[in-house]
């Protein structure tokens, strides 16, 4: 699959998880938002009948005070043949009737005077005594108004609005109104709280409904119910809770997509590397093939026949050469089996200096090639180590092969091999070259698998991107360290550390 039709993909699936997310989103908030709408709408609805039935209960007190101050209106007396007979008195209190209950009898007589009354006179007086009862009845009611009025608002808010009887009425009306929830609340007026429920201690994330009570008070003296319900966020997200799983599973969905576009792209990028894998083996193969094929070229030569050192050194060449071309290939599956944890090192004690030097007399002959030279300073008294000797010498070979690759074409590559012990623990390693070197953020990824340091325009430097990544892995079972020192046009120095052998 192209690169190309891997982002189309990508971008085309971003937009469509965004899409779904940024809808599921805005639904969970229109929701939030309803909810919160009509649960604000309910309490209000409730604080609002609550504050109506304590200025009803008001007026109810000043009516029975004001009933308990003013005379009886009826005076009921009962005779002795079991009937009863009303008296009424007027608004002005001066006519008095007494109206028997003895249906057979039909007159009202007059309290007091002897003279018997006609049936018609009898229901008018009735009249005329109900209308002045009425009178004096709206001039009591209007008595009640006024002492509510100019009384009301001097009586303690404790005794208006108790705590007991707003607590009463308040779960009465929020049932009525659908809300069974716990709720906490105060009576305060404009400078202080006057007195709370036992819980109200809320946060400044609470929401706080207020309500005036008894409005027709006097500002200075008004006074708010405020209530807050501690578990109001589960009321409110109890009606999308139902969301949540859709929104993990839209969620889990986008991971896997992530997930799956990147093992793609890594699956690419191994791809590209396999490709260049298989073009840069040649001329990793090429390498020693051409310096035995150098070597067998000189062989034909009749004074190089006739002089046993000669054709002694060139036979080494080609020995080592055909164990380096044995290395290229050994490290490829290595490297494969270190990733597999199924490759057996055979650890033994080796002196470093010996198998050092025998590396740098191989790779004479290549640098010498380039008009270079290579100096080994095998200081090191005690240079025996714990390693793999083959292992090891592909180690030393590949960093003496890199310091030729990436060579300066402007100088002569000069390489220096040293050993010196650290104490009486440590045998240090250093391969020191004065090619192009790197850049400090190259040096934090050397190390790393498939890695290659760009080059610029130098296409003639092929490589597996294993080769230092190989190196690393080895110094590492060797229970070593390596790290390299580098400058852009000067150079690079690779230090490896190892254990000395007790």
């Amino acid at each position: 699959m192209k690169k190309s039709t891997i982002w189309f993909l990508t971008i085309i699936m971003a937009l469509t998880f965004s899409g779904l997310l940024f809808v599921q989103i805005m639904y969970m908030e229109n929701m939030i938002k309803m909810r919160n709408e009509q649960f604000s709408e309910m309490v209000k609805r409730s604080l609002y009948c609550v504050t109506t039935t304590l200025e009803q209960d008001e007026t109810k007190h000043f009516l029975e005070e004001d009933m308990k101050e003013s005379s009886s209106i009826y005076d009921y007396k009962s005779s002795k043949s079991g009937k009863f007979e009303y008296s009424l008195s007027g608004a002005d209190g001066l006519n008095n009737y007494k109206i028997d209950s003895n249906i057979d009898k039909q007159r009202i007589e007059p309290i007091g005077s002897d003279k018997k009354t006609t049936l018609n006179d009898s229901y008018r007086a009735m009249q005329e005594t109900l209308k002045g009862q009425y009178l004096y009845q709206k001039g009591l009611l209007n008595e009640v108004i006024l002492n509510i009025l100019s009384q009301s608002s001097d009586r303690p808010i404790e005794e208006r609005a108790d705590s007991a009887t707003v607590r009463k009425y308040l779960m009465y009306e929020l049932e009525n109104n659908g809300i069974d929830m716990p709720f906490e609340f105060c009576v305060a007026n404009r400078t202080s709280i006057i007195y709370t429920s036992g819980g109200y201690t809320p946060s400044r994330h609470d929401k706080i409904f207020a309500q005036t009570l008894f409005p027709n008070d006097p500002i200075s003296k008004m006074c708010y119910l405020r209530v807050y319900f501690p578990t109001m966020g589960d009321y409110v997200f109890s009606s999308i809770k139902y969301m949540i799983p859709s929104f993990t599973f839209t969620l889990i969905l986008l991971i896997i997509f992530l997930y799956t576009i990147i093992i793609a792209f890594r699956q690419k990028k191994l791809t590209e590397m396999k490709n260049d894998f298989i073009n840069n083996m040649t001329h990793e193969f090429k390498t020693p093939i051409s310096t035995i094929s150098l070597a067998a070229q000189m062989l034909n030569d009749d004074s190089v026949r006739k002089s046993p050192t000669m054709l002694a050194h060139i036979s080494s060449v080609i020995n080592d050469e055909t164990k380096r071309l044995r290395f290229q290939v050994e490290k490829v599956l290595q490297l494969s089996m270190f990733d597999r944890q199924k490759s057996t090192l055979k650890i033994q004690d080796y002196d470093a200096n010996m198998i050092i030097s025998n590396v740098v007399h191989t790779s004479k002959i290549k640098v010498e090639k380039y008009g270079g030279h290579i100096e080994a300073s095998l200081d090191a008294e005690n240079a025996i180590v714990n390693i793999d000797e083959m292992h090891f010498t592909n180690v030393i070979f590949n960093l003496l092969d890199n310091a030729i690759k990436y060579r300066r074409e402007d100088v002569a590559p000069e390489l220096s091999i040293s050993t010196c012990n650290i104490g009486d623990e440590k045998l240090e390693i250093r391969i020191s070259d004065n090619g192009i070197g790197m850049k400090k953020e190259d040096l934090k990824k050397i190390f790393e698998k498939f890695y290659r340091v760009h080059t610029g325009n130098r296409h003639d430097v092929k490589g597996f991107g294993l080769g230092l990544a190989y190196v690393s892995k080895m110094i590492e079972l060797f229970k070593g360290t390596i790290k390299a020192e580098s400058e852009l046009n000067k150079g690079t120095t690779f230090i490896i550390t190892l254990p000395l052998f007790k």
